[in-house]
């Protein structure tokens, strides 16, 4: 973008300014600390200029929006025709209160639903099984059989609404409920939309909730979206998720590549199954983490869709547009919530937001600011939800395409992240003597994503601890208070409520239908056939949660993480 004689003229200029403007005042007044970074511990400069980006293409590097590489963002209008989906994630008690809890966010003028649920559901047991005891309704909505989901989309039309479901080892089971409900209801499979986690790897590296070990967990994320591609192409069967990497303690760049790292082993999966790329390439979307440091976030958001758009043409040979895109939701930083003075939390949830929207995001979750106490009342889920329509509707953000776009500082720092993150895809490349999906296999068994997360977090604790990086209000700032009132409980009964349904459900079922369904689940498992069909199935005579996971485990093992010492 600009040829090496302005690019001297610019230098001897620089040269110019520092020796006669900016020594003086260093020598005079200093800066007020010796070094600036990122809160990814990645240092910035006190100034950038086109030396910093001379040899940017901006054809090749940027281009325009909707049009590889992508890095302006993946549609040509962006948000000026529709702003991002405003999905809230909630969930908590029984299937009632979370209905409850949707339609009052979609009275308050959510775009999309996102669930959460609790404990047991996520790894694949029932409310009555003793490992749930205490946890039932506690952290999401319970889910054990049809019956809940039925009670938790009552009034909502699933072919209208999109939803998200957040959930990864027993996501077959949630999927199968979904669609059987929507079958029930006459829905054509055609116009379902939402989202699946179902991201089996960043459980393994970050998250740790799993039920079988990880060569058959990958086999269940890939009868999905071989599923999903044909029945419910509308639909995204997967969500590769680098929001729970960064939230165990990654760097940036780290959930940026270890994440793209797991979408590129899926992609492989998939291929040696015989899917067309140009079929399952745009199913797939990508869930990340927005921090503090806004520039370092935007900068990752842009790096990523460059990143997965070179790749997924260069490696995978996908040729369409729509196969090359990364469409990717947010949610804001959890790990960095207080609990000491928790309003300074609504700042914090904006600063992240806004970084989001800037960086290109499709969808946007804003975390309420009393979550690290609780879970989050409905007064604060308000607020969250209106600091989205604030930055839509208010602040000029939505109105410009890519507005940091030809920033020095936005362009140099991209093509760090970017740099930094293909040398970490290119070492798991390597581990997997030219797979990814046999790196990322490899990563998992020899400890190594951990052991890379785990050295992050720890750096970045002894920096808090140390004073050197600023945590308002609790390592500066720090005011004595009283603890936050009016805090969300969870009815002490929902345990007792939810068993009582699931026994109503064992009473009223027939046991011949539930068995013969489990039985066909388990024949397509050890055929290695795809078992989404016959989960379909079995949910309808309303088999519950843990007796379709425990076919799973019965077939495909257990499975106990080694730990790696170094």
């Amino acid at each position: 973008m600009f040829d090496e004689a302005e690019l001297e003229s610019i230098r001897e200029a620089r040269g110019e300014f520092e020796r006669e403007r900016l020594d003086p005042v260093l020598e005079k007044h200093g800066e007020r600390q010796d070094r600036f970074a990122t809160v990814s511990n990645m240092d910035v400069d006190r100034l950038y200029t086109p030396n910093d980006v001379g040899d940017l293409d901006f054809n090749g590097d940027l281009g325009f929006p909707g049009e590889p590489p992508f890095t302006r963002g993946v549609y040509p209008t962006m948000y000026r025709g529709r702003t991002w989906t405003m999905r809230q994630f909630a969930g908590f008690g029984t299937a009632e209160e979370t209905n409850d809890r949707f339609h009052y966010l979609i009275d308050e003028g959510q775009t999309g639903l996102s669930t959460a649920f609790d404990m047991p559901t996520l790894m694949g047991i029932d409310s009555d099984h003793r490992m749930s005891n205490g946890e039932v309704g506690k952290e999401g909505v319970a889910v054990d059989t049809l019956r809940d989901m039925e009670i938790l989309f009552e009034g909502i039309d699933l072919g209208e609404v999109s939803t998200s479901f957040t959930i990864n080892p027993s996501a077959v089971v949630i999927y199968a409920m979904y669609l059987a409900l929507a079958d029930k209801k006459g829905v054509p499979r055609e116009q379902i939309r939402g989202t699946l986690q179902n991201d089996m790897f960043k459980e393994f590296i970050a998250q740790k909730e799993w039920v079988v070990p990880p060569e058959p967990s990958l086999r269940l994320v890939t009868d999905i979206i071989e599923f999903s591609v044909e029945e419910t192409p509308k639909f995204n069967p997967v969500s590769v998720s680098g929001y729970h990497i960064r939230e165990a303690g990654s760097t940036a760049v780290q959930e940026l590549a270890f994440t793209l790292a797991d979408g590129m082993a899926y992609v492989e999966d998939c291929l040696a199954r015989g899917l067309d790329v140009e079929e399952f390439g745009p199913t797939l979307s990508f869930f990340f983490n927005s921090h503090n440091s806004i520039f370092e976030e935007v900068a990752k958001f842009r790096a990523g869709r460059r990143i997965w758009s070179r790749i997924m043409a260069e490696w995978y040979d996908a040729e369409s547009d729509d196969a090359r895109k990364l469409k990717f939701h947010t949610q804001t930083a959890g790990q960095s919530l207080t609990a000491q003075q928790p309003l300074n939390n609504i700042v914090r949830v904006t600063i992240q937001a806004l970084a989001a929207v800037l960086g290109g995001t499709q969808s946007l979750h804003t975390n309420s600011y009393d979550e690290a106490l609780a879970l989050p009342s409905e007064k604060a889920v308000r607020v969250a939800l209106r600091t989205q329509q604030i930055i839509a509707d208010e602040s000029g953000a939505a109105d410009i395409i890519d507005p940091l776009g030809g920033s020095f500082a936005v362009e140099a720092l991209t093509d760090q992240v970017e740099e930094e993150t293909m040398a970490y895809i290119e070492e798991i490349k390597s581990m997997g003597d030219g797979s990814m999906r046999a790196g990322v296999l490899q990563g998992i068994e020899d400890g190594y994503f951990q052991r890379e997360i785990q050295d992050s977090a720890f750096e970045y604790q002894k920096r808090v601890e140390a004073g050197e990086e600023t945590v308002v209000g609790a390592n500066k700032y720090t005011i004595e208070e009283e603890r936050e009132a009016n805090l969300l409980t969870v009815d002490k009964d929902v345990q007792e409520r939810q068993r009582d349904r699931l026994g109503s459900v064992k009473d009223e079922r027939d046991e011949a239908a539930v068995e013969a369904a489990l039985e066909a689940v388990e024949q397509k498992a050890a055929a290695g056939e795809n078992v989404v069909p016959a989960v379909i199935e079995a949910v309808k005579t309303y088999a519950t949660m843990g007796e379709i996971m425990s076919v799973f485990e019965q077939q495909y093992g257990s499975y106990r993480e080694t730990v790696h010492v170094s």
